[in-house]
């Protein structure tokens, strides 16, 4: 079995909420004690619906976000608790693609400045070294070299999600972290973006945290699959368990919403919405939507169950 090259233990990560709120300030439980564990050369995806915590996460693993408590360990080392030439290391070994292609890159630089930068800032390789390795990624990712002298407004949101790819492996990391990767494309560019990631998950044994609420993404790219809901981890198991024998309710509901094409069979899918991060209910946190409710789940929080396919729910005691 792989070593985990990512561990977090008990994290927590709350907001204060700025709203001018009659009864004073509110906290935003973003993520309500997640432990997990992402094995070196796989790929696990987050699943869950908007607002469910999975973009705090990941960003709080990256030290974007910092947290109430807990702990992250990547190759046993506390992230929290870098110095500054530990955080420098770090952000070589990890690195994040995002969600937003349009956003993510600077307007106002050409594409070989872009890719130069965290060459320039990480690295003491001279300037033909530099300009090697960005001529080396942007061919990896499917693109001519001469596009290096261009805007990113020169780009469409399928190249422009390339070159930002083409940045995250510069560094050369063991470890990248896609938020939402494709969900800002056409679908017709999603196809090419998600072999892409597969053919270099393969080809260079990355470890990915894959960020995303498309569950067709995830049976096609995931090793594993952890399902989140309100801050939490409900269900993690290999992704041909979840896929082919759900637990939870929740997983259950995320599923059934996938359009299925020639199917007349029609699944309950799940009914109302996500509850507010700021007042989270008690008991278990989906026992407001869950239509096998019973009075202990209003009461008491159930404990993960199971080995290689771990559930949170009563209904697996």
């Amino acid at each position: 079995m792989e070593k985990a090259l990512v561990k977090i233990n008990n994290l927590f990560v709350e907001y204060k909420s700025n709203k001018n709120i009659i009864g004073g300030e509110k906290i935003i439980h973003a993520v309500n004690n997640v432990n997990l564990e992402i094995k070196k050369g796989e790929i696990l995806a987050i699943a869950g619906e908007s607002g469910c915590g999975k973009s705090t996460l990941a960003k709080t693993i990256l030290k974007l976000e910092h947290p109430k408590s807990g702990e992250i360990l990547f190759e046993n080392k506390n992230v929290l608790n870098l110095n500054h030439a530990e955080v420098q290391e770090f952000r070589q070994k990890a690195q994040m693609v995002f969600q937003n292609p349009y956003a993510s890159l600077n307007p106002k630089m050409k594409i070989i400045d872009i890719l130069k930068e965290p060459l320039e800032i990480n690295t003491g390789y001279t300037k033909s070294k530099i300009e090697e390795i960005v001529k080396e990624k942007i061919k990896l990712v499917g693109l001519d070299e001469n596009c290096l002298n261009l805007y990113p407004h020169e780009f469409s949101g399928g190249q422009r999600q390339r070159i930002a790819i083409a940045r995250a492996l510069v560094l050369d990391p063991e470890f990248i972290l896609a938020d939402e990767p494709v969900s800002a494309l056409d679908v017709s560019i999603q196809a090419q973006i998600i072999n892409l990631l597969k053919e270099l998950k393969e080809k260079y044994k990355l470890t990915f945290l894959l960020i995303t609420h498309d569950m067709s993404v995830i049976k096609y790219l995931a090793d594993r699959v952890a399902v989140m809901y309100l801050g939490e981890i409900i269900e993690i198991g290999r992704t041909e368990d979840i896929f082919n024998f759900p637990l939870h309710p929740y997983t259950k509901a995320l599923l059934n919403a996938v359009p299925k094409f020639n199917k007349q069979d029609k699944k309950e899918i799940l009914k109302g919405d996500l509850p507010s991060s700021e007042n989270l209910p008690n008991g278990c946190k989906f026992h407001t939507r869950c239509p096998f409710v019973m009075d202990k789940c209003k009461k008491f929080e159930p404990v993960e169950k199971g080995g290689t396919h771990n559930v949170k729910c009563f209904l697996y005691e």
